[in-house]
């Protein structure tokens, strides 16, 4: 494509070349054009903004890999909530190999996806469904929907995992930074695969399952089907809640893997009547998101439960 040349490739596709972007050096501003970074970043700058948030700035910063991001819960007497994020546009030839050596992507690290603000928008103004609950949230990335529900719901516990230990550390690292924030709830991170040889390492109990975009990469269906129905059988009753994107017919194949598994489910396109209108606002075009296409970026509600 060349330089100022219209951008016409499908999202999904723009996605991935970010990604393959992350192992070259830093491109220039008419580079990233050229290949609809802008376009299709979904970083906190794109959005559906439920959550407030800026960046915190530093005045001497000593890490320039990573940034803190405040986010301010929009309820009265809510905790502010600063996560730690990378904030650079390449990565380390490790975090591939890491990728590799245990069998994940790397999206974890890539941004903020805006499918976990939707997350965590719903968890807050639904807190009566996780008070006194045990919660995990699978494929957490920076954490904020677990976070979230840590600090506003009176859980009484929650893990935040992924399977990218890179990921883990992050999340720990933004556990330990809002401590203060969760009251009496317990929370902790937890390095966790979806395959089947670590399931036997899960000791906890939960009552609640929370995700969000974790179904887009096919290869990891049904690891993450068996998993969810693992967790589904170890307490009843239990549900879990996924927050996805159709993109394609990602979300189907994912949809035939827990029919497989002999778990129910439902699907809700309008669950909250704010994020609802947020996405006609974007459907509209009123310019803060100009990718925005509802297949790709839309999370719908699934509803998962033996």
């Amino acid at each position: 494509m060349e330089t100022g040349a219209p951008t016409t490739a499908k999202p999904s596709s723009l996605r991935w070349k970010i990604l393959r972007q992350a192992l070259l050096r830093k491109p220039t501003a008419d580079e990233q054009s050229a290949i609809g970074v802008k376009r299709i970043t979904r970083k906190t700058t794109q959005g559906f903004n439920l959550i407030p948030s800026n960046l915190v700035e530093e005045d001497h910063p000593t890490n320039l890999t990573d940034a803190t991001v405040c986010y301010t819960i929009p309820i009265d007497s809510a905790p502010k909530l600063y996560l730690t994020q990378r904030v650079v546009d390449r990565a380390e030839l490790s975090d591939f190999e890491i990728c590799n050596q245990y069998n994940i992507d790397n999206t974890g690290l890539v941004c903020q996806w805006p499918s976990e603000e939707a997350l965590a928008y719903f968890c807050l103004r639904n807190a009566d469904m996780f008070r006194s609950k045990r919660v995990i949230e699978l494929g957490a990335g920076y954490g904020l929907a677990g976070l979230v529900i840590a600090a506003v719901t009176e859980a009484s516990e929650v893990v935040i995992s992924d399977g990218n230990p890179q990921v883990v550390d992050y999340i720990q690292r933004n556990i330990d930074a809002n401590s203060k924030a969760f009251g009496g709830t317990r929370v902790k991170s937890m390095m966790l695969h979806w395959n089947q040889n670590e399931k036997s390492n899960i000791s906890s109990t939960f009552d609640l399952i929370v995700a969000s975009d974790c179904t887009f990469f096919k290869e990891f269906h049904n690891g993450l089907a068996q998993i969810v129905k693992f967790l589904l059988e170890k307490v009843r009753p239990a549900e879990a809640i996924f927050f996805s994107p159709k993109r394609g017919d990602s979300l189907d194949k994912f949809l035939e893997k827990i029919k497989e598994s002999n778990l129910c489910f439902s699907i809700t396109e309008n669950y909250d009547t704010e994020i609802w209108k947020r996405h006609n606002q974007l459907m509209n075009g009123d310019g803060s998101w100009p990718s925005y296409e509802k297949d790709h970026c839309y999370p719908l509600l699934v509803r998962i439960a033996l």
